[in-house]
């Protein structure tokens, strides 16, 4: 029996994955570039007559369990950035970019950035790749997490000026070893509500730590909200995500810590990040 051609694999696979994914048709084509060692516009430029790899249906096939494609692949792009992310941390998502760019327009100047629960590094990263005059410090209670961000600052020629922390924001004592007071406070808290039922792509694969926190999705802003103001340099600004129905109770928690906010929302016009700074 022939073997099928690139293009051929490809149009199976994205009938295959119609189940599982809306995107089967580009879930396929960077499944297949993977596959190939090559990038997915080179892949459609002139490899599609190729013989398909015999790796590929393997793919595919995690895939088809729902796996998310950036596991698979083991690479997940963020502002224009390549970041390795694996199952110790959150796939970077476009919405997250909203903070990046709040951040950058709320203190160019910055020179001091703090990322709370840093996952793959993705929003320090980002950040001081472009302000080359800050430093920054990325802290995690995941040592797996940790060595993802050390991973992705040192593939990204950062590593000089991300330092990563093992620290956790449920301990009393957990900013002692971050320095500061930082220019900028990054942080994407857990702020799923427990009850929700999540696509399988997420709840199967992605850390359930990073997910959920508490009945009302909360929990961590509480937390770390009212801490903020101790990390704070003068003039600092805080940006933190929120879910899109969380933009009140989350300013509220921001107020009684003495915080004033303004709100920045993502592509879709869904509340995506809450701004703080110290009330005047």
């Amino acid at each position: 029996m022939p073997e099928k051609t690139v293009g051929e694999a490809i149009r199976d696979a994205a009938e295959r994955l119609a189940a599982t994914s809306d995107t089967a048709r580009l879930d396929a084509e960077v499944l297949m570039a993977h596959a190939l060692h090559t990038s997915r516009s080179s892949l459609l430029l002139s490899r599609m007559r190729d013989d398909a790899p015999a790796g590929f249906a393997a793919l595919v096939a995690r895939r088809a369990e729902h796996e998310p494609v950036a596991y698979i692949t083991g690479q997940q792009e963020f502002f224009g950035l390549p970041f390795t992310v694996g199952p110790d941390v959150l796939i970077p998502r476009g919405d997250s970019e909203v903070l990046v760019e709040a951040a950058l327009a709320a203190r160019p100047d910055a020179r001091s950035v703090l990322d709370c629960g840093t996952g793959s590094g993705a929003l320090l990263l980002a950040v001081l790749a472009n302000l080359p005059q800050a430093r920054g410090v990325g802290m995690d209670s995941s040592p797996g997490a940790l060595a993802t961000a050390k991973a992705n600052a040192q593939a990204l020629g950062l590593a000089d000026r991300a330092r990563m922390v093992a620290a956790d924001w449920l301990r009393s004592d957990w900013a002692k070893a971050l320095g500061g007071p930082f220019d900028l406070v990054l942080a994407n808290p857990p702020y799923v509500e427990t009850t929700v039922e999540l696509d399988r792509s997420v709840a199967s694969y992605e850390p359930a730590s990073a997910l959920y926190s508490g009945e009302l999705g909360l929990d961590d802003y509480r937390i770390l909200i009212p801490q903020l103001p101790g990390l704070l340099a003068r003039g600092g600004v805080a940006l933190v995500e929120i879910g899109h129905e969380q933009a009140e109770s989350v300013a509220e928690i921001g107020q009684l810590a003495g915080l004033a906010s303004r709100l920045h929302r993502d592509l879709g016009n869904r509340p995506r990040v809450l701004e703080f700074s110290t009330a005047a």
